[in-house]
């Protein structure tokens, strides 16, 4: 990201905390906003997409999007929120081939780094770092991720782009 800045280098103890943080950051977001939220599997980047998703007021659940490659809530903020899933593409190339609305929607995009380049000249970069040895916790294909015991999490929200230069978290 070229002229990046960190807005918030935060930890988020528990599931509540991070669902806040997704609040937190949906107050400053708007249509044709886009997020990036990157962290291993079980960091908590669906538990932020529901606290952010629900301050928007977004139908339907916000789930971890394993099983869907984008869904669009509708929400009673104004702009849709695109949750999107990049883990299983391959190429960016399948990215644009989901033909999303950018523009109007706020899109989050997990596993997206390397896969939006492009998209927007103004991105939220939000990386969830968890305790080395975490991976531990969710070990067995028949947990859910988002299951997992509270630990603390390391996130780290880094801004790019003109939409960004005065922002405030």
């Amino acid at each position: 990201m070229t002229d990046s800045r960190v807005l918030l280098d935060t930890t988020a103890r528990t599931t509540e905390e991070m669902g806040a943080l997704g609040a937190r950051l949906a107050a400053v977001l708007r249509a044709g906003d886009l997020v990036v939220l990157t962290g291993p599997l079980g960091a908590g980047k669906t538990t932020l997409t529901r606290g952010l998703g629900a301050a928007l007021g977004a139908r339907g659940q916000v789930s971890s999007p394993t099983f869907v490659l984008a869904r669009t809530h509708p929400t009673s903020a104004g702009p849709d929120l695109v949750h999107v899933d990049a883990y299983r593409l391959s190429d960016p190339v399948e990215l644009d081939d989901l033909d999303l609305d950018w523009d109007a929607s706020i899109v989050v995009v997990e596993w997206g780094r390397g896969f939006v380049d492009g998209i927007s000249d103004s991105v939220l970069d939000v990386e969830i770092v968890r305790a080395t040895g975490a991976d531990d916790a969710v070990a067995g294909d028949d947990l859910d991720p988002d299951d997992v015991p509270d630990e603390p999490r390391r996130v780290v929200v880094t801004a790019s782009g003109p939409r960004w230069a005065d922002a405030v978290l």
